[in-house]
This record gives C-alpha cells, sequence and structure tokens, in this order.
C-alpha cells in the first residue's frame, strides 16, 4: 500500500467490511476521568438504550458482518444486564470484548465475565504509580482496586490488555507503564493519543505536540521486539506510515508474515472499517468524532454502514484536504480525523499533529 495516492474518486472498498465496533453501552461512570471524551458521570442518562433495543442493536449487527465488539462507556460494568448483552453477542457469533477502568472487577464479576463470553478486557492504567494514575482518573484509591480487578481477571483466564492516554502529564512515565504491562502479563498494550473532546478540551496545554508526537511513537514502535505482547497505537494514524519509514532502510517487505496486523490494517479506521454507537443508539464514525451518522431508533445498522454520507466521505481519499489528501500514506495512515474536525471543524481537513511532508507538494 506504500505509495499509493488516491486516484480522483478512489474508494477504500465498494463495500468495506465492518471489522471492529466500539459500543457505548452506558455513559455513567464511577470515576471522573480527565481525558473523558464523553465527560461520563455518574448518570443516570435516560435516553439509554434498555436491554430490548440493545438486544435488537446486536441483532443489526450481525446483519452487517462479524465485527469485534467492544463494549464500552462510561464504565460498562453499571449497566445492569451487561452480562446478558454480552452472553447474547458471544451466542450470536460475536467476538465481546469490554473497555474498562478496572476498579468494580471483583472476583464474582471476573466470573460473570469469563462466564458471560467476554474474550478480552482492556485496563485503562494512565500511570506506573498509585499517585500519577489517580491524578489523572481524579478518584483516590482507583490504581490499587484497577490491580485488584488485574488479578482477578487472571484468576478467571480472560485475556488482559493495557490502554493509555498519552499526554505530557504521564509522557515521562510510558516505558515504567509499558514495563507494568508486561509485569501483569497483559497479552497487548494499547497506547492512545489524546483527542480533545468531552472534558479534554480542558486539557489542550497537556497535548503532545507534533514532533513529541513523532517522537513517541517512533519509540513505541521499537518496542515491539523487545517485549512479549502486542503493542498497538490508536488515535495515533501516522504510526502505520512510521511502521513503513522504520522498515524501509533495513529492505524490510511489510506484510502479514512480518507486520502481523499492523501491516493489513489502516491508521484511521473511522467509517471505514470501525464505527461507534453511543448510549442513546446514534452511529458515529468513531467515538471522538461526534458526528451523527443515523440514529438505530430510526433506521438500521446496515443501512447506515452502507448509506451514511459521513461514512462515503470518509471512504473517498480523494476528499481529503491539505497535506492528508496530497500525502503518499494516506492508504495507510490517513490523519485522525477525530483531531482534524477538533481542530478545524471539517472532518476531512489535514491532520494538526503530524511533521511529514508530503512527497507531492
Amino acid at each position: 500500500m506504500q505509495g499509493n495516492k488516491a486516484k480522483k474518486g478512489e474508494r477504500f472498498e465498494d463495500d468495506p467490511q465492518l471489522r471492529i465496533l466500539a459500543w457505548e453501552v452506558t455513559r455513567s461512570c464511577n470515576l471522573n476521568c480527565v481525558h473523558c471524551r464523553a465527560s461520563s458521570d455518574f448518570g443516570p442518562y435516560p435516553q439509554e438504550l434498555d436491554t430490548i433495543e440493545a438486544m435488537e442493536v446486536i441483532d443489526q449487527i450481525g446483519e452487517v458482518g462479524k465485527p469485534i465488539i467492544i463494549l464500552t462507556g462510561g464504565e460498562p460494568l453499571l449497566r445492569k444486564d451487561i452480562f446478558s448483552l454480552a452472553a447474547y453477542g458471544a451466542k450470536n457469533g460475536l467476538r465481546m470484548v469490554m473497555g474498562s477502568n478496572g476498579t468494580l472487577i471483583t472476583p464474582d464479576v471476573a466470573k460473570k465475565i469469563s462466564e458471560s463470553g467476554i474474550k478480552r478486557v482492556s485496563i485503562s492504567l494512565d500511570g506506573a504509580t498509585s499517585e500519577s494514575h489517580d491524578a489523572f482518573r481524579q478518584v483516590k484509591g482507583a490504581f490499587h482496586r484497577a490491580m485488584k480487578g488485574i488479578e482477578n481477571l487472571k484468576e478467571q483466564g480472560v485475556e488482559l490488555q493495557i490502554n493509555t492516554t498519552l499526554t505530557r502529564h504521564n509522557l515521562s512515565e510510558a516505558e515504567a507503564i509499558l514495563d507494568l504491562s508486561v509485569r501483569l502479563g497483559a497479552v497487548a498494550h494499547h497506547i492512545f493519543l489524546l483527542v480533545p473532546t468531552g472534558r479534554a478540551k480542558e486539557m489542550v496545554n497537556q497535548e503532545l505536540n507534533a514532533q513529541e508526537y513523532e517522537d513517541m511513537l517512533h519509540w513505541f514502535y521499537q518496542q515491539q521486539d523487545s517485549v512479549p505482547l502486542q503493542v498497538k497505537a490508536t488515535c495515533a494514524p501516522q504510526y502505520y506510515r512510521i511502521l513503513r519509514q522504520e522498515a524501509q532502510p533495513k529492505g524490510e517487505t511489510v506484510d502479514r508474515q512480518t507486520h502481523g496486523l499492523d501491516a493489513v490494517t489502516r491508521g484511521c479506521l473511522a467509517g471505514v472499517s470501525y464505527c461507534f454507537i453511543s448510549y442513546e443508539g446514534i452511529v458515529q464514525p468513531c467515538g471522538y468524532l461526534e458526528l451523527n451518522s443515523g440514529d438505530l431508533r430510526e433506521s438500521t445498522l446496515k443501512d447506515v454502514w452502507r448509506n451514511s454520507s459521513v461514512f462515503a466521505n470518509l471512504r473517498d481519499f480523494s476528499k481529503y484536504k491539505g497535506k492528508c489528501g496530497r500525502c503518499e500514506y494516506i492508504a495507510v495512515c490517513g490523519g485522525c480525523r477525530a483531531r482534524a474536525y477538533a481542530a478545524t471543524g471539517d472532518y476531512l481537513s489535514e491532520e494538526p499533529l503530524c511533521v511529514y511532508s508530503p512527497l507531492r507538494s
């Protein structure tokens, strides 16, 4: 894919497959994280899909494909029927995973997670110590309770993934958090670069600048051969350009055999092979790109996925603007559409945190 420019009218695929879907099953949360995209609090949120509506959503997902479903929030464990929904999805052949802050995972909850068919749980750790993590989460004891939750998951044999949102607040701890992920027995460590939405709008001074962002992604790439787990950058599409730039001087071919799934995925997946469903049933390209692309109380996911004008634009690389539109890496990167939207109000504009200059001026 490297070097392939989008020609006029070129699209990602004629019939793009939905591979990953994040579902905000509830916006309620027991923490008050400084970077929360949804500005979640304990709620309640009256417009939340009820159990029958939620199961209908699962049926609709099955009509589109067999994507990985990420049960997220808020804190998904605050939803009383979460295990029924997970079991229903698993029964219908969908891979169910969960994103949690870990603080509510008691031994009993961990057992229910395992029995419901949830295959992996990602726990968010934004510091390597209780002091730094708790400051980020704004609740004392959050780190200790997350560690207990991780122990309980391991007792049940549930796969563990660690997610970390990197800012200037915790950038110096990035290596320590990765080391901690290894010690905890995680199968993966995913880093997220801050997108200024929700409460994160108040963290503009904590956002990495373009060069810090670039340096971090180069460092993270270099860790892949030194740690016994998968490393992946999310909301950081430039990582997939960097992967190819790092491989080129070594004479490496970037393919499934040499680089696994990183070779066949793309940076920004929003609306291309990924979408987000809000607690109200609103479909968005991603959780950080708050563009109402359809309402599942009025339409179907299949209709939205195939016919949304927003999704159609995101799949048409010739519509991308600025240096993203000129870039030879557009097919493997694409720039963060949510970050572009937050900076300019135009989701097709260029990624604001990219130091790379395309070969074509």
